[in-house]
């Protein structure tokens, strides 16, 4: 059998691989076929019919999604038929919609307003069947917010949920008139498995799931004198901001949007980076502290160790395997360090009283918003961190402030929790806590850089979902001669699929690693709930990229040689690593939560 196809597609020839889909067919000579339930990062449903085309020797249209191309097809893309059954679709879709477009947070990046201007639909070609139990919206999860009167049944959402994450919060209930996405019992979203990654956000074509909005708090909390707002960006935000204000994918922005927030009114910038790098030491030390207990003492340890910084996978363990909290470390996340810090390390230094000080994260995570909020995070006597914003968030609010992004000219953080190394840029990449966190661990053991040329361990990057590496430790210094000889094994996984696998193999006693980076959403948090749409993998790339060249640029790239990190433990976390404070502030613990 003949592994090459050739077809025609509008007069042009064209040769793909059996079991390539029209669509894609066509994309590779630059025809574009219109789609709504499709998205390359999910399974193909042919739902929507959007991207229908005609098929010579067919009898009806078909969706080119979900038809494979065959030897000699003539397809055409743009026949009076297929322009009148696309216009017709479409105009099916908007009489099921709630059509509040100048005021809906997606406008100007919807899917659905897209077609439905290109298509020229007007409102009365079909009468709208909207009901008025369909304009409820669930605002009950301190992430996600529903939005039934806008959801165009897709199930894009439900996709992701199911294939990429493996939590199945939403599903597909009734059928015909009555189909909806819903949620077990029709339950709100806070009483629900829902990790809060925000995935089914940024594969929503429509406004039907967005992220819970806090930015109008904030613009208060600016606007009233005796609070003094600070604001702590993650790496990630850095490469994506710039989409939201006129930048392609990947662009490095930093210095611009440190500017801009100044200028919108924050009293201080500071970087996330800086806990960042304070994780890997308090993470680092906790890795070598179980090693000591499990080689030397003998004692049972939760080995392997897992990185807690993610929030959506936290909350995926907390549910799905409670009886294994014990292999998360104690650490806190960037973020809520952060916020923890501001409220004492930060107040005291200033001379700012705390209850007067409003913490705000820049995150690319609407999980961040629920973790803002655990019960657990009030390490400093006040709410650590008072509102986790997302990136598109952090793009309104800029926008809304009237300031020309593309004009500004470059500026620092604020000193003082402001500094950081390369090694707490690239957390913002799957694999790039673990290769933090090895840069720093190698060296602590052995007095040397870790084995890779340049610092750059290339077998945890990529975008592959599960990612090995082991480094053989020698030559240690005497007081970690225990770990001599020792491969030390690690994993990386991105997504939650991948994370169950890992899990499994915990659960089956069969794990070979002694530490484990696992990020929740595809990417590593460059391709968060909270990212710019559309996020997909070339996006994800480019962004996995600017993060990189950032760290590649950093004068300093370990963690530990950090000058404000050695500061903070001298002046405030006397009592070192794993210390009274920094289990205070620094660390904390774990739920255990229902399965269903």
């Amino acid at each position: 059998m003949e592994n090459i196809i050739s077809l025609t597609i509008n007069g042009i020839d064209v040769s793909v691989d059996r079991g390539t889909s029209i669509l894609e067919a066509a994309k590779k000579i630059n025809i574009r076929i219109p789609t709504l339930c499709y998205h390359e990062d999910l399974c193909v449903a042919g739902n929507c019919r959007v991207c229908v085309v005609e098929a010579e020797g067919y009898r009806t249209l078909i969706a080119s999604c979900a038809t494979p191309c065959e030897q000699g097809m003539k397809i055409k893309t743009n026949t009076p038929k297929v322009r009148n059954a696309r216009r017709d679709l479409i105009a099916l879709l908007v009489s099921e919609h709630n059509t509040q477009c100048t005021t809906c947070y997606r406008s100007t990046n919807c899917e659905l307003q897209a077609l439905a201007s290109e298509y020229n639909i007007d409102n009365d070609i079909y009468m709208s069947i909207l009901k008025p139990e369909h304009l409820r919206i669930d605002k009950s999860s301190w992430s996600i917010e529903k939005d039934d009167s806008k959801c165009v049944r897709c199930q894009r959402c439900v996709r992701t949920c199911s294939e990429l994450q493996h939590v199945n919060a939403i599903t597909v209930a009734h059928k015909g008139k009555d189909m909806k996405i819903s949620t077990f019992m029709d339950l709100p979203m806070n009483e629900v498995v829902c990790v809060n990654c925000g995935q089914c956000v940024i594969h929503c074509p429509t406004g039907a799931l967005t992220e819970r909005r806090y930015y109008d708090d904030i613009w208060n909390a600016i606007g009233d004198e005796k609070k003094k707002v600070i604001i702590n960006t993650a790496p990630s935000v850095r490469v994506a901001i710039g989409e939201m204000l006129g930048y392609g994918p990947g662009a490095s922005v930093t210095g611009k949007m440190v500017s801009a927030l100044k200028q919108i009114g924050f009293n201080m910038v500071l970087d996330t980076n800086y806990t960042a790098d304070l994780t890997i030491i308090e993470e680092g030390n906790e890795l070598l502290m179980r090693l000591k207990k499990a080689l030397v003492n003998k004692e049972e340890v939760a080995l392997p160790m897992i990185t807690s910084c993610s929030p959506g996978w936290v909350k995926f363990i907390e549910h799905m395997y409670p009886d294994k909290l014990a292999h998360l470390s104690t650490c806190k996340s960037p973020q809520q360090m952060f916020g923890a810090l501001s409220k004492t390390y930060l107040a005291e230094k200033m001379g700012i009283e705390p209850e007067n000080i409003v913490s705000v994260a820049a995150m690319p995570c609407a999980a961040k918003k629920f973790e803002a909020n655990r019960p657990e995070m009030k390490s400093s006597g006040y709410q650590d961190i008072d509102a986790g914003l997302t990136t598109r968030e952090i793009g309104h609010m800029i926008k809304q402030a009237g300031v020309d992004f593309k004009e500004l000219i470059d500026s620092d953080f604020d000193s003082l929790m402001g500094d950081s190394t390369g090694a707490a840029v690239i957390f913002g990449a799957t694999g790039g806590v673990m290769e933090a966190a090895l840069r720093t661990a190698y060296e602590i053991i052995t007095g040397r850089d870790v084995p890779f040329e340049k610092l750059n361990i290339t077998p945890v990057r990529g975008l592959e979902g599960i990612k090995e590496a082991g480094i053989l430790i020698d030559n240690c210094l005497p007081e970690w001669n225990f770990l001599e000889g020792v491969e030390l094994k690690v994993a990386v996984a991105h997504g939650l699929k991948n994370a169950r696998i890992i899990m499994e193999q915990i659960e089956a006693g069969t794990s070979p690693y002694h530490f484990i980076e696992v990020m929740a959403c595809p990417g590593g948090c460059i391709g968060g709930g909270g990212q710019p749409i559309p996020t997909n993998d070339d996006v994800r790339k480019k962004r996995i990229k600017a993060i990189y060249d950032e760290d590649a640029g950093k004068p300093i790239r370990k963690s530990h040689e950090n000058p404000e990190i050695k500061k903070i433990y001298e002046e405030f976390l006397v009592d070192g690593p794993l210390g009274h404070m920094s289990h205070k502030l620094l660390h904390t613990h774990y739920t255990k939560r229902n399965r269903y």
